[in-house]
């Protein structure tokens, strides 16, 4: 194994000491911060998240603060999401999209207050565009990296642990909506949002002081719940199809190619045009794979016959389904049930193309 060099260009997040002594036996880069990425390895850790609860370190999704009287025009202006129908409290998965309609980031947004967004990143330099454009359009506006660190709570079990943390009626929170709950004398925003199928919380904590109180309160309160440390997981995630910029979707990519066409509603914004006009030949697939499935580092060939049609762009085995899972980018002349090959680094893998994900 070749150990991850660790220096300040590498940020710490509030919990990483916690982190440290859960277990944690990789870390990855993600926002320049380290994102723990394995603890009992990748198989036990899904087999976990899938039948208890975890909490994850997430601070590495960092919150973009936009926030002035023309927040809401900056923030329309930036994705094809038509945000004036979200409702109170609501939060927002936005495609943030380039002049081509190449996909920038895919964030989650939402209103801490009036004329404040909060842009949740995935993995990228979203911060800087932002702040270009508002610069470049002259919008009343101030855009920085908030000092905000999100915590999540993941798993079947994860509304009983949050219930005994923030009390019962944070239960009552439905999908993609925020609320603020006390804790350790100030309030804080928790949503029903998260990076896998099982369901669960986000908490995003304002004050570094709060940060490992809440860390031992929620596994004070989980021990018989069988809670313990966790991280997004390969295998967990590319079962249900929730897709990762930078491996499966990159400014390449448009909207209608990574399955997200219901969220591109108007086309007053950046890259509107070209999104009115696009026509998309290829599109996000499952791809089912004989194993064993390397580490998937690269992008594999899939090829029929001699032909070419796409690439997979990540892959894991699953021990639950007993085959490899993949995502794949697969021109759209061919569709389910088509007997494929994967080119992989350690050879060809047989494999097919499938209609739905896994659950």
């Amino acid at each position: 194994m070749v150990a991850l060099a660790r220096s300040n260009r590498v940020r710490r997040t509030w919990w990483t000491d916690a982190v440290d002594r859960a277990g944690c036996t990789a870390y990855t880069v993600y926002n320049r911060m380290l994102l723990p990425a394995s603890f009992a390895g990748t198989d036990v850790d899904a087999a976990h998240l899938k039948r208890a609860v975890q909490v994850w370190d997430v601070a590495v999704e960092r919150q973009v603060e936009i926030t002035g009287p023309d927040a809401d025009t900056l923030m329309q202006r930036l994705t094809p999401r038509d945000l004036s129908q979200l409702q109170p409290n609501q939060c927002a998965y936005v495609p943030i999209c380039n002049h081509d309609g190449g996909m920038l980031n895919d964030p989650v947004a939402l209103k801490p207050r009036p004329d404040t967004w909060w842009v949740s990143l995935a993995d990228g330099e979203l911060r800087l565009w932002i702040e270009g454009m508002a610069e470049a359009g002259g919008y009343g506006v101030q855009v920085f990296e908030a000092d905000v660190q999100p915590l999540a709570i993941q798993g079947p079990l994860s509304n009983e642990l949050a219930a005994r943390v923030f009390g019962d009626k944070v239960r009552e929170l439905k999908f993609f909506r925020h609320d603020r709950f006390a804790f350790n004398g100030t309030e804080m925003i928790i949503s029903r949002t998260g990076y896998s199928k099982q369901g669960g919380f986000e908490i995003y904590v304002e004050r570094q002081q709060d940060a490992m109180p809440l860390w031992d309160a929620l596994f004070e309160a989980g021990a018989d719940l069988d809670v313990r440390a966790g991280c997004p997981n390969l295998v967990e995630r590319i079962e249900g199809g929730m897709l990762s910029y930078g491996n499966d979707m990159t400014d390449l990519d448009t909207p209608f190619e990574v399955g997200l066409d219901k969220y591109v509603q108007v086309y007053d914004c950046i890259g509107g045009p070209a999104l009115r006009d696009h026509v998309s030949n290829r599109r996000l697939m499952a791809v089912e794979m004989g194993g064993p499935i390397p580490t998937c580092d690269r992008r594999w060939p899939i090829m029929l016959g001699d032909t070419r049609i796409g690439v997979v762009t990540s892959a894991a085995w699953s021990q639950e389904f007993g085959c490899g899972v993949a995502i794949g980018m697969v021109d759209r002349r061919w569709g389910a049930g088509e007997v494929v090959v994967v080119e992989t680094q350690d050879g060809p893998k047989p494999a097919q193309l499938r209609d739905k994900f896994w659950r």
